[in-house]
């Protein structure tokens, strides 16, 4: 079977042949040409000493000694060894040597690094408040802290805590999944989320994680699972200020941390993640049901005991933060700490650095918005609530901000919630129509009740306005004018698009398959904020700049580590000036509103706004929540009055609820306040989109007088002639214009199924 000797050049041993070459076949090295070229091309410049003559390609292959096939599974095999080498050889290599030069923080050497000063200024720079951290911290032993305390921070952190190695391998790999498919969530072990409180390092980085995660090794290997978890419960941030399971106690539920029940345990266990929410209704209760269930599902309590367990009503703020942001300012702090983490810059980050926090409010026009809103709400039925929010259209800051006065019968921010804007939708059907070219002057049939598929409309009070303009439509605001807009022209589409161009962020929510946002109802929910920032657009002349409350955020050291943007673009085209066309229209179309309204801006100044309403479901003319949002040139202003369950509302006389009364009340007396001692500017003059204005009347005709020749031999002098003229502004008299103020301005009208 084995070849011959060829005079001394073979190997001494040889695998087996392959099976076809006992039939007769030669082996692959005395084969013929064909081998030498596949050679070749592995190895053209190859150039191997020549054999015994005569026998040259035996001697080639034979010093090459190895196959195409053979040398690519050697190729593979090399790789599977580097790879090994490279992802697990080195990585616990690495991770050795880490873990001789980590250092493991004690918590009381954490406690010392948190103790720093956050400062909050006003847009001037002047002094807001200093949020000090020091003094309320109370480090507990592990025998102070119950088990169930224990228990609800592992069910809302880290499930696996009390059998993991200081990490998690599952949950990393979920969190790396998550962050590739474009999620967020951590992953992260409570011991590593001690280490990170340690090093206030929250950078996302693989040296930061791999550091992270060899020091909480070493600290599981360092010290016992109670300690661990004791020191985590001392460290971590509650939000009110409040640093460690202690002075968290004492914040929210004024008890020791030993006292704590288990409804109040899963309460701050659940706000940990976001301890900037902690006051936050909606996503505490959220949380508070996670946490309790997980605490059933682990076994740590009973059916039973979750059943019967009711949320825990915090005690007020007011008793808990520091003084400059107490009463209604604490919704003005929940809202500056809310932005700051969309900024990627947690409360906890923020204070562990001590930043100085530069705000856009403007001290004086906050102090308006608080006294205007406390002269208008004194006395209304407890039922109502309210929110103000004023900006800078020429920069896109925030320049009062009132989310309700905070208490236990107000317990959220109204400022931060959506709700129904009823007829201030109106503005932006209205933009989705100019982009069509449909103008102030076009017509639509504004009769009522009209019929669009299976849905019927009807204006309020029963308002007819045949051939009516779109300026007359929002003057008078005629549901079935802006519903036909919609519904034949606009398209739902059209409308929240227009809507998120002119500002209205995603916290809000607008449906494009929902007619109802012509006059906007159904699941159509505005927050204050992003309606004062939409408007903002309209007064800035088509250009919108994102609303925003931090303006600034600065070092101990006084470096600058963020700063806002209030450059802003053309919102309705990348034309600015046909943006600013657009704006103007709907300016020219929400001017004649205020007076309709009953509302005006002091000493003549332009304003323009618009008023609206929504019904109290199953309560056909009756209104539940009203708007009034209007702007000048230096500022724009959203006011919100309305009833948390949606119920048809009165004011404290009894009368219902408009657009142009509290709300309206609100916004005038801010914006005559706020404007007094500023110039005066004027909105710019553009050219009319869509048809062009009918043309005026024909002036009746002139007589004059004069003295008959027998009597007199001169004629009266023509300024002495009277000239009678009647303007036709001054003759036309409107229906609407008796109806008490509200009425006509379509607030509330109705949807019925057809």
């Amino acid at each position: 079977m084995f070849p011959p000797a060829n005079r001394g050049y073979e190997p001494e041993y040889r695998e087996p042949e392959l099976l076809t070459h006992a039939h007769g076949m030669a082996p692959a090295w005395q084969q013929d040409h064909a081998a030498q070229q596949r050679f070749d091309a592995f190895a053209p410049d190859a150039d191997p000493e020549p054999g015994p003559p005569g026998d040259e390609e035996v001697t080639e292959l034979a010093h090459v000694g190895l196959s195409k096939q053979e040398r690519r599974r050697r190729v593979i095999r090399w790789g599977i060894y580097g790879s090994i080498v490279g992802f697990v050889l080195l990585p616990i290599a690495i991770f050795t040597i880490m873990y001789f030069f980590v250092d493991v923080p004690s918590p009381y050497e954490v406690a010392a690094t948190q103790n720093k000063t956050v400062t909050y200024t006003y847009d001037d720079s002047s002094l807001m408040a200093k949020d000090m951290q020091s003094g309320n911290r109370v480090m507990l032993q592990p025998e102070s802290i119950t088990e169930v305390v224990k228990h609800a921070a592992m069910a809302a952190e880290d499930e696996t805590f009390q059998t993991n190695p200081g990490f998690d391998i599952l949950g990393i790999l979920r969190a790396v999944k998550s962050q590739l498919t474009g999620g967020s969530g951590g992953g992260s072990t409570i011991t590593q989320q001690y280490i990170k409180n340690a090093t206030g390092d929250d950078d996302v980085t693989i040296t930061r994680k791999a550091t992270e995660i060899v020091t909480a090794f070493k600290l599981s290997n360092q010290m016992s699972k109670q300690e661990i978890i004791t020191g985590y419960l001392n460290t971590i941030y509650f939000g009110r200020g409040a640093y460690g399971i202690q002075a968290a106690a004492q914040s929210y539920f004024g008890t020791d941390a030993e006292k704590l029940t288990t409804a109040q345990a899963a309460y701050l266990a659940g706000i940990i993640q976001a301890p900037s929410n902690g006051d936050e209704y909606s996503y505490v209760r959220e949380r508070w049901n996670y946490v309790l269930d997980q605490m059933v599902q682990n076994q740590w309590i009973s059916p039973s005991e979750r059943a019967s367990a009711k949320f825990p009503m915090p005690i007020s703020l007011s008793k808990a933060e520091i003084p400059e942001f107490s009463g209604p300012r604490s919704n003005l702090k929940a809202a500056l700490s809310e932005e700051l983490a969309s900024l990627g810059y947690s409360e906890e980050q923020v204070r562990s650095a001590g930043y100085t926090i530069h705000t856009t409010i403007d001290r004086r026009a906050q102090r308006i918005a608080e006294n205007v809103v406390e002269q208008v709400m004194k006395g209304q039925p407890t039922k109502l609530h309210e929110a103000f929010v004023a900006q800078d259209p020429r920069t896109g800051g925030v320049k009062a901000y009132y989310g309700g006065p905070y208490d236990q019968t107000d317990y959220l921010n109204w400022a931060d919630q959506a709700r129904n804007p009823g007829s201030t939708m109106k503005a932006f059907d209205f933009v989705g129509a100019l982009k069509l070219g449909i103008g102030p002057w076009h017509t639509y049939n504004g009769t009522s009740p009209r019929k669009f598929g299976d849905v019927v409309v009807r204006n309020s009070e029963g308002d007819q306005c045949p051939d009516c303009t779109v300026f007359e439509g929002m003057k008078r605001s005629i549901n079935t004018v802006f519903y036909d807009m919609v519904y034949n022209d606009v398209h739902p589409r059209g409308v929240v698009k227009a809507a998120h161009q002119a500002g209205i962020s995603n916290d809000s929510s607008v449906s494009d398959l929902d007619g109802n946002i012509a006059i906007g109802g159904g699941d159509n929910k505005i927050t204050p904020q992003d309606m004062a920032a939409a408007y903002s657009t309209f007064a800035a002349n088509g250009i919108r700049r994102d609303s925003h409350l931090v303006s600034k955020i600065t070092t101990p050291d006084g470096d600058v580590v963020y700063q806002a943007d209030r450059s802003g673009e053309p919102a309705f085209s990348p034309d600015p000036q046909k943006s600013k066309q657009i704006a103007g229209n709907v300016t020219m179309t929400l001017e004649p509103v205020l007076g309709h309204s009953d509302l005006r801006c002091g000493d003549g100044r332009d304003c323009a706004g618009k008023t609206g309403t929504h019904e109290a479901p199953g309560y056909p003319g009756q209104n539940s929540q009203a708007w009034m949002v209007g702007y000048a040139r230096q500022i724009c202003a959203a006011a919100w009055v309305g009833d948390s369950a949606l119920e048809p509302a009165t004011d404290k006389y009894g009368s219902p609820l408009y657009g142009s009364t509290l709300p309206g009340d609100i916004w005038q007396m801010f914006m005559n306040q706020y404007l007094d001692g500023t110039p005066e500017l004027s909105f710019p003059e553009v050219e009319v989109i869509g048809e062009p204005p009918p043309p005026p009347p024909e002036p009746e005709p002139t007589y004059t007088t004069t003295t008959a020749p027998e009597e007199t031999t001169t004629t009266t002098a023509p300024e002495e002639t009277t000239t009678t003229t009647t303007e036709p502004e001054e003759t036309t008299t409107t229906e609407e214009e008796d109806e008490p103020p509200g009425n006509g301005n379509g607030e509330g009208g109705s949807i019925f199924p057809g």
